[in-house]
C-alpha cells in the first residue's frame, strides 16, 4: 500500500490569514499551485483553492481589497502522513475536494493532490 507521505508535496504555498485574494491568486499562479492553505501565525485555519477564487472574482469588484479569510474553506479536513492514498482519496471524493493538508503532530508538513493519490493508483497496477 502506498502513503500520502509517497506522494504528497513538501512545498505548501501558505498566506496569512489578512491577506487579499489578488495576493492568494499571485502566489497560486506563481508556484502554480491549485491551493493556499491559510495561516495564522503557525496554525492552518483554512484553505483557499482555485475555486474559492473564481467565486470571489464573480461576486466581488476588487480582488486586493477582498480578505482571504472571508472566502477560504475553514478547519480543512486534514490527513496524516501515513494515511494510505486510497482512503485519502476516498475522503475527498465523497467530500468533494481536491486538495488535502498533510500535518503531522499539529505542523503542516505537505499537501496532497486527488490526481497524486490517483496517480499512485494508477502506477501500482
Amino acid at each position: 500500500m502506498v502513503e500520502v507521505r509517497e506522494v504528497m508535496s513538501p512545498d505548501v504555498a501558505t498566506v496569512e490569514s489578512d491577506a487579499s485574494i489578488a495576493d492568494a491568486a499571485k502566489c497560486m499562479v506563481k508556484g502554480g499551485f491549485g491551493s493556499v492553505i491559510v495561516l495564522q501565525g503557525r496554525m492552518l485555519i483554512g484553505i483557499l483553492t482555485e475555486r474559492d477564487v473564481l467565486r470571489a472574482a464573480a461576486e466581488v469588484n476588487d480582488l486586493s481589497t477582498a480578505s482571504v479569510e472571508a472566502w477560504m474553506t475553514p478547519d480543512p479536513e486534514t490527513a496524516e502522513p501515513d494515511l494510505e492514498t486510497e482512503d485519502a482519496a476516498g475522503l475527498m471524493l465523497s467530500r468533494g475536494f481536491r486538495h488535502l493538508p498533510v500535518t503531522q503532530d499539529g505542523d503542516l508538513v505537505g499537501i496532497v493532490s486527488l490526481r497524486d493519490v490517483l496517480s499512485a493508483r494508477i502506477g501500482r497496477r
